[in-house]
């Protein structure tokens, strides 16, 4: 019983993932309204024209039956009173009703027949209506087709001989105006229809429009403008929720400067006990050699921590001054090949081999000397860190770009196992020392280097991401990108 539970709830999975997969896309909120009003415009424009075709049809057509038996009536008379015993060709009937006017008849008299043309004979006249007419003496009428076009039968029963009378109405002027009646409500109908897709549309963007705002302020929040707020609106549902968006900011705003101003506060009273704790290790440094061999290692890894401690205070700090927006940058000139070549000879691995491409040695960029050199510092402790210790530092134009140059790239590529697709953007985050952490392999950094490159990336008005390396070895390839100016010489 639990195994065929089992295979019945895989297979109601398998049949749920499915549905899933072949759901179809969710129309937005403006599109669902837009066609809410097309199609209510469109089912009341088809419904409307459909009743008032029915109600033109049914007049034009009673109106052209009632006139077409009224005058065949009258002809029906005129034709038999000049019917005569002695003349079986009915021609004196036949005369009238030509000099009447009427050219599309037939009569019936004493089994003979009679007609107008050879087009409205006894085969134009269906057999249920000759037989209703001439032998049961009935008026009667029907609507039958003749050559294609819709022809009124009316039949009218002789009552002083033995046959009957047939004229025949044309209804082809009916049809023009009906036709002229379709056509419009048809165009009608396209207006109506248009016109609800124009109204739908304004609705439809006079609905959204809050939304938008809610989105461009929400936006606006992500980007860190924590005192963006929303308009209170006279609408009083739109009201409520300016009020629980602006109430939830404020709250949200209060919550980050207090995290903010404590990591401040926290860095602020490190700092001075650290520094007496540094001076202590430095005077016991200088003794080092004077210690057991033991204390010497103790020594060594206390002032490796010393060291780290103040890293992580450091970089508390700035991130505090980051929330904080009290970042202000000192823009300089530099030449962006000597610039990076004198802060890798500075950093934890002077000896990491740069490369300059031609063209990248005559670009300058306005930055702010002293963070930007922390930014390559922090790309070249990564890789030391993280990538197997050794690492290329490339200064180079973006792929594709022409004249011209409006960004230059400074990427560093290391030879450690790579950053997942999935967790690139989450290397840039603070304290990111999960996943990523452990499959990169260190338990040095406290989480904040990259961070703070992403932070300084974006203050200088570029960006930085990670990618594979382009030679298809292992390991990652850190992209900085920053505008430029090309100097030419």
């Amino acid at each position: 019983m639990t195994e065929a539970t089992g295979r019945l709830r895989a297979r109601w999975l398998r049949l749920t993932e499915w549905w899933d997969g072949v759901q179809p896309r969710r129309l937005s909120l403006r599109v669902r309204i837009l066609l809410m009003f097309g199609l209510g415009a469109l089912l009341l424009s088809g419904f409307l024209a459909a009743a008032a075709y029915s109600f033109a049809r049914s007049s034009v057509v009673n109106q052209r039956d009632n006139a077409g038996i009224e005058q065949a009536y009258r002809n029906a008379q005129a034709a038999q009173n000049d019917l005569r015993p002695n003349d079986p060709s009915m021609q004196a009937a036949m005369d009238r009703l030509q000099s009447l006017g009427v050219a599309t008849f037939a009569i019936n008299y004493r089994g003979s027949w009679s007609a107008s043309s050879a087009k409205y004979t006894t085969d134009a006249i269906p057999l249920s209506l000759q037989q209703r007419v001439i032998t049961d003496s009935t008026p009667a009428r029907m609507i039958t087709l003749i050559d294609g076009r819709p022809v009124l039968v009316v039949g009218i029963p002789l009552t002083v001989a033995e046959g009957g009378y047939f004229e025949f109405v044309l209804l082809d002027d009916a049809s023009s105006t009906l036709n002229s009646v379709r056509l419009s409500l048809l165009f009608a109908g396209f207006i109506t229809t248009l016109a609800g897709a124009l109204l739908g549309t304004l609705v439809a963007n006079r609905a959204v429009r809050p939304l938008g705002d809610a989105a461009q302020a929400a936006k606006a929040i992500a980007g860190g403008r924590l005192d963006t707020r929303l308009e209170p609106s006279e609408d009083p549902d739109l009201r409520v929720l300016a009020h629980a968006f602006n109430d939830m900011v404020a709250a949200l705003q209060a919550r980050v400067e207090r995290d903010a101003r404590f990591a401040s506060d926290v860095s602020h009273e490190l700092r001075s006990p650290l520094m007496t704790l540094a001076a202590s290790v430095e005077v016991m440094h200088s003794r080092r050699e004077e210690m057991p061999e033991r204390a010497q290692a103790a020594l060594d890894l206390l002032v490796a921590d010393v060291a780290r401690f103040q890293g992580l205070v450091e970089d508390l700090l700035e991130i505090s001054r980051f929330d904080a927006g009290a970042i202000r940058l000192n823009l300089e000139e530099l030449g962006v090949a000597e610039f990076v070549r004198q802060a890798v000879a500075v950093s934890s691995m002077p000896s990491t081999r740069v490369v300059v491409s031609p063209r990248a040695e005559r670009v300058v960029i306005q930055a702010d000397r002293r963070r930007l050199a922390r930014v390559v510092a922090n790309l070249i402790d990564n890789a030391r860190l993280h990538g197997g210790g050794d690492a290329t530092v490339s200064v180079c134009e973006p792929d594709g770009e022409g004249e011209p140059l409006a960004h230059i790239w400074i990427t560093v590529e290391d030879h450690g196992p790579g950053v997942p697709l999935e967790e690139r953007a989450l290397v840039f985050e603070r304290f990111a020392r999960g996943a990523v952490a452990g499959r990169r392999s260190s338990s040095d950094g406290a989480g904040l280097g990259l961070s703070l490159v992403d932070e300084h990336a974006r203050i200088h008005g570029g960006r930085v991401w990670v990618e594979d390396r382009l030679d298809a070895q292992p390991g990652a390839r850190f992209v900085l990108e920053l505008a430029a100016d090309e100097v030419t010489e």
